[in-house]
């Protein structure tokens, strides 16, 4: 029987990454968002909605009527964003979309919630990029802290508890919670 050490396996070597053909966008477009993303929306200052709203309109984004946004958000790519009428996104959410994300109406993201439509592949030695829009549909609620990774939809009026890591699609109306979040039950609203 022949054995092969861990040592003679293929192993990661990240000096061979590249973003291979993505391209976030026009370079001035990139840096321009930069500044603005920093100095409006990652800050503390409680900047006015409606001027968010505008500066997002303005680099790209589709969004609705009724946009909460709160302070210390970080958006990386806001021309790959689409947000509904009456969307909430809470402090310190972080939405690094390399790919598409689209929020529905009525959907809240809360606090320090991630929005990741990025990873890599470590099954390649050069770590590339392994890139998934995401989708939160009408009335769905990412909790606090709770992290929706590439590919993954939450369902219309899904909610993602707090603290939880959906790597996988949540359907419609249910309940998930821990890492990775798992179905807990259906949401029942009341009147």
């Amino acid at each position: 029987m022949i054995t092969t050490s861990r040592s003679e396996l293929l192993q990661t070597d990240l000096s061979k990454f590249s973003t291979g053909n993505y391209v976030a966008g026009p370079k001035w477009k990139v840096l321009s968002w930069y500044f603005v993303n920093y100095w409006i929306f990652n800050s503390s200052l409680p900047w006015p909605y409606g001027l968010k709203v505008k500066l997002l309109r303005m680099f790209g984004a589709k969004v609705g009527n009724g946009l909460v946004i709160k302070t210390k958000v970080r958006i990386k790519n806001p021309w790959r964003l689409t947000l509904g009428d009456n969307v909430w996104i809470g402090e310190d959410v972080w939405i690094d979309n390399l790919e598409d994300v689209s929020v529905g109406s009525n959907a809240c993201i809360s606090q320090g919630a991630l929005l990741l439509t990025g990873n890599h592949d470590y099954t390649a030695t050069d770590f590339p990029y392994r890139l998934g829009r995401i989708d939160v549909e009408e009335g769905a609620w990412g909790g606090a802290k709770s992290v929706v990774c590439p590919g993954v939809r939450l369902g219309s009026h899904a909610i993602l508890t707090v603290n939880s890591v959906a790597t996988r699609s949540i359907a419609p109306w249910e309940i998930h919670s821990g890492n990775p979040a798992a179905y807990v039950r259906d949401r029942v609203m009341k009147k």
